[in-house]
Order: structure tokens, then C-alpha cells, then sequence
């Protein structure tokens, strides 16, 4: 039975007065998380600090929503994956869409961001997803292979075991649309063979993939009960601990 990943992306909302506050807040309202479920909170860099403090001694885990692919140097404005590691994270999100869309950020670059983090120690959530228009061309699959391949190009069987794959279709983040059931699992199911293929069925079968896209409490039991959905990569509903804490106890 693979593990589930329910991560909050609190994107850029929430510095580090408020943070702690919810941090803390959201620690003594999970008095009860299923064994199986990892929590995981993705704070601003600013704000990573005080959530640390916060959250200590809870189960909850803290991801960067991003980090720079230099280890250190004359690089203004970007965080290394060692300053977030002292700073205590243990997850980091990269290829986000918003990412892929604003900053320009390709393929290659998130490769080297991702062989950077797995060589420093940290988890790697791994977005890939299709815009609307990519979906409506017919180029779903083109885009989730190109993204996948791509993104995990080098990264070994053994390294996987610290890999996530997050599948966010893009038109559904933010816009309140989400996938169906049966649209998301597909998806799914299509970046699990893919694995299969190009690692090997072990591999696949152990990787936890998110749903990501206007996830919510009312629709995150019926998207979890598919075959292979095993998380969600949560944004606007991540900010609130009347709406997170039902989508990390889906189950009761």
C-alpha cells in the first residue's frame, strides 16, 4: 500500500507572524492524523523560519516552494537548497506551473533543481500538468511524458524513493474547475506506466502522485478513493484550517 502526501502551498500568502500563528493553530487541530497520511506546509522563504519553530514536535513536514539550481554564490534573491535545509526543510516543490508559466522556468532547469535537491537530502514534489489548450489539442499526454521524462531525466531508481509527482492540471489552480474523478486517475495511471517504463515497475507502483487543482473537503474523498491518486498538492484551501484539516482527515 503506497503512503499518501497531503502538502499545503501557501504560495506567496501569510509572513512570519501569521504563519507561526497558523502553523500552531493547525498543529493543535490535528490531534489526530492516519498513520498513512504524511503533512506537509509550504510556506514563503520568509516565513519558513517561524513555521519551523511552530511546528515543532508535530508530525507536520515543511516544504520551500522553490530553491535555486547554484549551490551558492554571487546569485541575487535565490535560496540554496543548504540554507533551506538549515532552516529545516525537508521538502521542496519545483516546476510548479505558475513556475513553468511567470518565471520561464524549462525543463532542463528543473532537472538540475531536482538532481540539487536530491543531492543535498531534501524531498522533491515534481509538478507536471497540461494547460487547457494542451488538453483541448489533444496533447495531454505529449506534455505529461515531455514534463515527467524530462524532469527525472538522471535521477536514479534509488533517488526515487524521494520523489513525488504532483499532477496539476493547470486549468483547474485557482479557477474552482477540478477534474473529474476518472479524468484525474487517468492521468494518473498514464504518468505511473510511464514510470514503469522508463524506470521500472517497482518504482512506479511505490510513487505517490498528487492531485493538484481546486482540491477541497468536498471533493477530496471521492478523488482519493482512485486507484491511483495518493495525495494532494493543496493552494487556496491550504490556508485555512477549517478547510485543510478535513482534506488531511479525508478518511474520517
Amino acid at each position: 500500500m503506497r503512503k499518501v502526501c497531503i502538502a499545503g502551498n501557501w504560495k506567496m500568502n501569510m509572513g512570519p507572524t501569521e504563519g507561526a500563528a497558523f502553523a500552531t493553530a493547525l498543529k493543535d487541530s490535528l490531534t489526530h492524523v492516519d498513520k498513512n497520511v504524511t503533512v506537509v506546509v509550504a510556506p514563503p522563504f520568509i516565513t519558513i523560519p517561524s513555521v519551523v519553530s511552530a511546528l515543532k514536535g508535530s508530525s507536520i513536514k515543511v516544504a520551500s516552494q522553490n530553491m535555486s539550481d547554484q549551490i551558492s554564490g554571487a546569485f541575487t534573491g535565490e535560496v540554496s537548497a543548504d540554507m533551506l535545509k538549515d532552516a529545516g526543510v525537508t521538502y521542496v516543490i519545483l516546476g510548479h506551473s505558475e513556475r513553468r508559466a511567470i518565471y520561464h522556468e524549462d525543463d532542463a532547469f528543473i532537472n538540475r533543481k531536482v538532481h540539487l535537491a536530491l543531492n543535498k537530502g531534501l524531498e522533491v514534489i515534481l509538478c507536471v500538468g497540461e494547460t487547457l489548450s494542451e488538453r483541448e489539442n489533444g496533447q495531454l499526454e505529449a506534455v505529461l511524458e515531455r514534463q515527467v521524462v524530462e524532469g527525472l531525466k538522471g535521477v536514479s531508481e534509488k533517488e526515487m524513493t524521494n520523489v513525488i509527482i504532483a499532477y496539476e492540471p493547470v486549468w483547474a489552480i485557482g479557477t474552482g474547475k477540478t477534474a473529474t474523478g476518472d479524468d484525474a486517475n487517468n492521468a494518473h495511471a498514464f504518468i505511473r506506466n510511464l514510470v514503469a517504463k522508463v524506470m521500472s515497475e517497482s518504482v512506479a507502483n511505490s510513487l505517490i502522485i498528487q492531485y493538484g487543482g481546486s482540491v477541497k473537503p468536498s471533493n477530496v474523498a471521492s478523488l482519493m478513493a482512485m486507484e491511483h491518486i495518493d495525495g494532494a498538492l493543496v493552494g487556496g484551501a491550504s490556508l485555512s484550517v477549517d478547510q485543510f484539516k478535513p482534506i488531511v482527515q479525508y478518511k474520517d
